[in-house]
């Protein structure tokens, strides 16, 4: 139990709510807002890729936060920074140069939404012992997941909602679209801004310290985390293949809203914001869920050496759901839906392998749980690499070719999951 009086309950859910907005904001509603506004795909792709940066970097700064003050300080620091850069954005969508500005504000965002999530974990493991750790785990993925759905569902339709509100109907002149598209997204930023001061003036009187160790002690641990992560077994096969088995992810996840919303006649589907919130952030993110659920069945069944090849083909093998809809651009509502909870049924049930696999291989050992977000920023950079360059080749190859090209790009991970050696044996529990 915490050491404060405040139940857990009252501060794990909100807490983890924060976490997940502001990471799914910047890297997919960022993507459709800048697209609304008439940023080219290639740019967009780009910027908003190396904006999540300090997600693979977190780890450097770690032991800094832990010199001054206590956790929950940076905790409530970093709420009230992000939502003070919402605020920004969304007034920064006014001036003529927005798209340089925004980006540099949510550089800011990213940075403090990193060192948020430094902060809240080491809130979590500070003040709740082992028992009630496991408790309340489930607490913390689902409302993760559940800022994953609003943000990328819920604020997604609610600026379409809003672009026809503000007169950006069929048949308005492209001034007036444009015009209201961005009043749209500034109302949506402005929200976000509301949302993650409350959250922060709530987490000044309900969270708990998370207490504090010497900057010396935590610099120090930092090091051998490091060292001692390099010297495991098979870790350079296991590094490629973290990066490997997300490749394809990599290179379509800034590409497909984009496709999803771009005109037809530009090789895309032409689906509005109120669409795009409803398939791919509700449906696609509910589908993820159920996804992750069934495979931590399959795999506590089976166990995962005998699991992780089929894992990966589940995972790499529904991006051919976009190529077939960049063939066929169908208009069937059913069927573009169908598709992506198809996809993202196949993302979350492959991805909890790759998740499962460093929680097993990777980071056991003295530094279980440092190696363990070690292989995380290494996943995240991995991802994000490619992202970078997704828009200049979509833009090069136009998006039926791109999304053919990405199912090339799974090949290396079929390759690499089939021949990978376990370090420690599977613990299923035999029968």
């Amino acid at each position: 139990m915490s050491r404060k009086n405040h139940n857990p309950i009252s501060w794990v859910p909100t807490v983890y709510f924060a976490m997940g907005l502001p990471f799914v904001v910047l890297n997919m509603v960022s993507v459709l807002m800048f697209k609304g506004l008439g940023i080219g795909d290639a740019q967009i792709a780009l910027w908003t890729s190396l904006i999540m940066m300090p997600w693979t970097l977190k780890f450097l700064w770690s032991p800094f936060l832990e010199m001054f003050k206590t956790k929950k300080f940076f905790v409530v620091l970093t709420q009230m920074v992000t939502g003070a850069g919402f605020a920004l954005v969304a007034l920064a969508l006014q001036l003529p140069f927005f798209f340089a500005i925004c980006i540099a504000l949510l550089a800011v965002i990213a940075f403090s939404g990193a060192t948020h999530d430094v902060a809240t974990d080491g809130v979590y493991m500070s003040e709740l012992n082992k028992q009630d750790q496991a408790k309340y785990i489930g607490w913390q993925g689902a409302f993760y997941n559940i800022a994953k759905i609003v943000a990328s569902g819920g604020l997604v339709w609610l600026a379409g909602a809003l672009l026809v509100g503000f007169g950006g109907v069929e048949g308005a002149t492209e001034a007036v679209r444009h015009e209201a598209t961005r009043h749209a997204w500034m109302t949506v930023m402005l929200i976000l801004a509301a949302v993650m001061l409350l959250l922060g003036f709530y987490h000044m009187r309900m969270l708990p310290s998370g207490g504090a160790k010497s900057a010396r002690e935590t610099w120090e641990q930092l090091v051998a985390v490091i060292k001692d992560f390099f010297l495991k077994k098979h870790i350079w096969y296991y590094i490629a293949f973290i990066i490997l088995y997300r490749l394809a992810e990599g290179f379509v996840m800034k590409i497909v809203p984009l496709f999803l919303k771009a005109e037809r006649s530009a090789g895309g589907l032409g689906l509005n914001e109120q669409q795009i919130g409803l398939y791919y952030g509700t449906y696609g993110a509910a589908a993820f869920v159920l996804g992750s659920l069934l495979a931590g069945y399959y795999i506590s069944h089976r166990g995962l050496r005998r699991t992780l090849f089929s894992l990966c083909c589940i995972f790499n093998l529904p991006f051919v759901a976009y190529t077939l809809l960049a063939m066929y651009q169908p208009e069937s509502g059913l069927l573009i839906g169908s598709a992506i909870v198809l996809e993202y049924f196949g993302y979350g049930f492959g991805f909890v392998g790759l998740t499962l696999f460093m929680m097993q291989q990777v980071a056991p050992g003295k530094h279980q749980m440092a190696h363990y977000a070690f292989a995380s920023g290494i996943m995240n950079l991995g991802v994000m690499l490619p992202g970078t360059i997704s828009g200049f080749v979509s833009d090069w190859l136009g998006y039926e070719a791109f999304f053919t090209f990405t199912l090339f790009a799974t090949i290396p991970a079929f390759l690499i999951t089939y021949f990978i050696p376990f370090t420690y044996a599977d613990e299923k529990k035999q029968q």
